[in-house]
């Protein structure tokens, strides 16, 4: 036969077979077969001894032999080829084009696998299979253990063989893709029956009617498949044509959101939240709508009687997610703001909070997750007239059945009254603390004019005027109190620096940081008062040689917290002026005002070397710190 009819021959032969190939593909949903149906054509249409389709496993960096016809089942099973180095393989994967070769034997271009060589392979032609989109899914080839060469139309034919096989390749693998899918699907949704799951036909009638949907509506899986979705409105819904309307909305969005009373089938409402898609074939045209969803009628009606609650109290109230992103405000909070409540939703209510407040109150959202509650006060804008006022705002979080955080409650108070009340309170006390110092300075200057007159003693005016001095250094600091808590620390210092011995504190005092409540404060300054006068006087701090050490330490009891104070001395001054100047008003206050007044347990021993005094005191019982003889 000349050489034109042969090629005119070969080209309709190969039209033949792709058209057979063609045919067959397209009823064909299993993918090995049909490779192996690919290569027996592709040897028949170019007359080839052997032919095989590699598939790329990209991760793997190889190629794996899919399918194959005329090799030995030994060889073609689980054999794989490297997909990079020089290979006739890897050179076309990397050229993305096809390769041909007369005689490999002779190749520069590349080398042979060392298989192809056992295999006696002279000849090859090979192309790659892309998939839709310019993915390369393998390599489609073709071998002859003889010397050939392959036309321009042979090669021309491999091309659109394998553009073919990958659009081929393309839908067996989606359609796989999607069955497996549908079917990890369709267990799901079966085993899921708090969901309510149907499927319809683009028409919208009910093709597939799971347990869920049975559970949630009434009807069996037998009478509703076959029925219009419409089953489950409202006969005003169906009315107003709401079904074709969310079908409609579907197809053309993507989605719809589903959120309305639904029917069941004994005429009950539920109140049902779901959404329906769309559902497309792989060749992208639409098949039907599936809808998934709940029956939430309690947590609606649970829901409404938490808004009403919330929204009758005269808190502004409000809920959130996490970091402070509102979700809802009630009309409380609209009404003092201003804001409505989809500006107040997300971080809009902050707009409403003063600004100097607002980094404070981030970092108090960033925080709360941790510490499992919000607790802070800040300023809100008053809409009527633009001020800002104090709230104390609260908000502890909800968890679900598991234990997680899903929404916060919070309260927002009014605290502005408040607020300008302790501030008058203050400018109050600090006004007594004033005036009753005041008074113990004019006590001071009468009682001096008076013992003037009289005829008193220097002693006795040098006394009294100390203890009068050591009343009004009680009250500077009770004035101060609200700032800087009186410790004990603090009221030995005030009393040893006034005895001169400011610079031996860090030497005499022991003991950790003890808040002292003010109503303990005046009685107790009293009697350490006392104590430091007669060391200084007649004691520690009287002469070179002596020591003071007062030591404290706080005590769980049964009672409560106590404070245990050790006063010590030994050596300085005269044991005989000792013993007879301390058994005066420093003992009378130790023994019995501290007792009487705070509750206290004392004990006061005076001996020839010096003096140890024991104070228990209670720091949590309230005590009566106006009793002082």
């Amino acid at each position: 036969m000349p050489p034109l009819l042969t090629s005119i021959d070969t080209l309709l032969k190969q039209r033949r077979l792709m058209a057979d190939f063609t045919a067959e593909a397209l009823q064909s949903d299993d993918l090995d077969k049909l490779m192996t149906t690919a290569c027996h054509l592709v040897a028949d249409a170019l007359g080839t001894s052997r032919a095989s389709v590699f598939e790329l496993q990209a991760t793997e960096d190889r190629l794996f032999a899919r399918a194959g016809v005329g090799w030995n089942s030994d060889i073609i099973d689980g054999l794989y080829l490297p997909a990079g180095g020089k290979t006739a393989e890897a050179y076309a994967l990397r050229l993305r084009q096809p390769v041909t070769s007369r005689d490999v034997t002779t190749e520069e271009r590349f080398d042979i696998a060392d298989v192809m060589k056992q295999a006696g392979i002279i000849s090859l032609a090979n192309a790659p299979i892309f998939l839709p989109g310019g993915a390369i899914y393998g390599l489609l080839q073709v071998n002859d253990t003889t010397a050939r060469d392959f036309t321009d139309d042979d090669v021309q034919f491999l091309r659109i063989y394998c553009s073919l096989l990958g659009q081929v390749v393309d839908r067996l693998i989606k359609e796989k893709h999607l069955r497996s899918s549908e079917e990890k699907f369709r267990m799901t949704a079966q085993a899921a029956t708090d969901y309510a799951v149907f499927v319809t036909d683009a028409q919208g009638t009910i093709t597939d009617w799971l347990p869920g949907a049975e559970a949630v509506f009434g009807w069996t899986a037998a009478e509703a498949e076959g029925k219009p979705a419409s089953i489950i409105f409202t006969a005003e819904d169906r009315a107003s044509g709401q079904p074709d309307h969310e079908i409609e909305t579907a197809r053309s969005k993507g989605r719809f959101d589903d959120v309305r009373d639904l029917l069941r089938k004994d005429g009950t409402l539920i109140f049902f939240e779901g959404v329906t898609w769309p559902r497309y074939d792989v060749a992208g045209e639409l098949t039907g709508f599936i809808t998934i969803g709940r029956d939430q009628t309690a947590w609606r009606d649970a829901d409404r009687r938490l808004v009403t609650l919330l929204e009758g109290i005269p808190q502004l109230v409000w809920r959130s997610a996490a970091r402070g992103m509102w979700t809802w405000s009630s009309p409380q909070w609209q009404s003092f703001t201003g804001q409505t409540r989809e500006q107040s939703q997300g971080l809009g209510w902050l707009d409403a909070v003063h600004p100097d407040d607002r980094l404070a109150l981030r970092k108090a959202w960033g925080a709360a997750h941790d510490r499992r509650e919000l607790d802070i006060e800040f300023r809100i804008r008053r809409h009527s007239d633009g001020a800002y006022l104090w709230h104390h705002t609260r908000s502890r979080p909800v968890r679900n059945d598991d234990g997680n955080i899903f929404e916060w409650l919070g309260t927002s108070t009014d605290i502005q009254a408040m607020k300008e009340l302790q501030e008058r309170q203050e400018i109050m006390v600090a006004e007594l603390q004033h005036r009753t110092r005041n008074l113990i300075g004019v006590i001071g200057s009468i009682a001096s004019q008076t013992m003037a007159e009289t005829g008193s003693t220097h002693e006795f005016t040098q006394k009294f005027n100390d203890r009068l001095s050591a009343l009004s250094r009680v009250q500077g600091l009770l004035s101060r109190s609200d700032q800087h808590p009186i410790t004990i620390r603090s009221l030995l210092e005030v009393e040893l620096e006034a005895m001169g011995a400011g610079d031996l504190l860090s030497r005499i005092l022991e003991g950790p940081a003890v808040r002292i409540r003010p109503a303990v404060v005046q009685t107790l300054a009293l009697a350490l008062h006392e104590l430091a006068s007669n060391a200084r006087k007649f004691g520690a701090l009287s002469g070179d040689g002596g020591e003071l050490r007062v030591c404290w330490r706080v005590q769980d009891s049964a009672s409560g917290l106590r404070l245990l104070l050790e006063w010590q001395e030994t050596g300085g001054g005269s044991a005989v002026a000792y013993g007879g100047g301390i058994d005066s008003y420093a003992r009378l206050l130790v023994e019995r005002a501290l007792p009487y007044s705070l509750a206290a347990r004392t004990r006061y021993e005076l001996g020839k070397d010096g003096l140890r005094c024991m104070i228990d005191l209670p720091l949590d019982a309230g005590v009566d710190s106006s009793k002082v003889p």
